[in-house]
């Protein structure tokens, strides 16, 4: 009878933790490559046709590579550093592709804060049809609710550039904050109209991924009918001729709104392609998918209003050289070099405490 009754507590308690975002903090503890396989999700769908890149016959790659005065081939160095996929392209050929820790090309990876770059792009792309009239809009015409919260003065372009002045707690590993509350909550809309102010928009940047999810809600409100993963699927995944299936984490199974902040999960080669888009200028096949304006609004630095000479519509700028990258916490990359014609992916377990734009950088110098 006593045994029957701990399990019965245990379970209960299982449950109710489960239940709610503190709970599923402490039992899937900080995020990881496998999160993916956690939380409901909306399916994108692999196009009929997929475009391959080249494979040449002698591809050329660099030699190795050297960190704190060791020496590394460039196979050793990205196995020691936690990458589990790792491809540099360069005119559409693949000159280097490797997988590690057991991965393969098939893998799905988790974009994490990648997905902000991927959001920046619909976010340009509605601008371009006219279900957003521009950068400028006050986000309270998408989303009444928080004008009583204060946020009658935010814009979109405050948004994009991470300037609104939000309130917004990005400790990753507090429990009770709100990137917990964001990742692991099953109410994002609800959790939106509790954004407050801290000070006011367009004074100063600073990163907080409360100002994707809110483009998230701008978008999904703009779209009306259509949710933010068939916009993309529509716009996106099947133009550029994506290769796998993917998807999109929600915050729940019915109705429920996209992470636009950290959550499409995908393979290697098509994350590629979507910096192809960037280094082609939003062209695909002879069709402009994005407007040059805004990839050229996008790469370039922009100190005006409060933003950052190193970020631009949730791109990061890691140079004055033109590279962009889109990152994601646990040292997921699509970097891009115009000048060199490259884009590099790099997807991994962690970071491994490397600068990873100044190794992109330095393996760009040998094409």
């Amino acid at each position: 009878m006593r045994k029957s009754i701990i399990i019965g507590c245990l379970l209960i308690f299982t449950i109710t933790m489960n239940s709610c975002k503190v709970g599923r903090f402490f039992i899937f503890n900080f995020a990881d490559i496998n999160d993916h396989k956690k939380f409901p999700n909306r399916e994108l769908t692999a196009s009929a046709k997929t475009f391959e890149f080249l494979t040449p016959i002698a591809p050329k790659s660099p030699k190795g590579i050297t960190i704190n005065e060791t020496k590394y081939t460039l196979d050793g160095f990205l196995e020691e550093y936690h990458t589990v996929a790792f491809l540099i392209i360069q005119n559409d050929s693949i000159q280097y592709e490797k997988y590690f820790d057991g991965y393969e090309q098939s893998s799905i990876v988790p974009s994490f804060s990648m997905a902000k770059s991927i959001t920046s792009l619909l976010i340009g792309i509605a601008i371009d049809e006219g279900l957003i009239e521009s950068v400028h809009e006050p986000i309270i015409k998408y989303i009444p609710e928080l004008k009583k919260n204060g946020l009658e003065d935010v814009s979109i372009d405050h948004l994009l550039q991470m300037t609104s002045g939000l309130d917004y707690n990005e400790g990753y590993y507090n429990p009770f904050g709100d990137v917990a509350t964001f990742y692991y909550g099953k109410n994002l809309r609800k959790a939106i109209t509790k954004m407050k102010l801290e000070e006011a928009p367009g004074q100063k940047f600073n990163y907080l991924s409360g100002n994707t999810q809110l483009l998230g809600l701008v978008l999904e409100r703009a779209l009306k009918e259509q949710t933010v993963t068939s916009y993309l699927q529509e716009k996106l995944w099947t133009p550029l001729d994506m290769q796998y299936n993917a998807s999109w984490s929600i915050d729940r199974k019915k109705d429920g709104l996209e992470k636009t902040f950290c959550c499409l999960n995908a393979r290697a080669i098509d994350y590629a392609k979507i910096g192809r888009l960037m280094l082609n200028k939003g062209k695909y096949n002879g069709q402009q998918l994005v407007s040059e304006e805004w990839i050229d609004q996008s790469t370039k630095v922009d100190t005006s209003n409060g933003s950052s000479s190193y970020y631009q519509y949730q791109w990061w700028l890691p140079s004055t050289e033109g590279d962009f990258v889109a990152q994601g916490i646990l040292g997921q990359y699509i970097y891009v070099n115009p000048e060199k014609n490259i884009v590099m992916i790099r997807l991994g377990k962690k970071t491994g405490n490397i600068e990873w734009s100044n190794i992109f950088k330095s393996l760009s110098k040998a094409y």
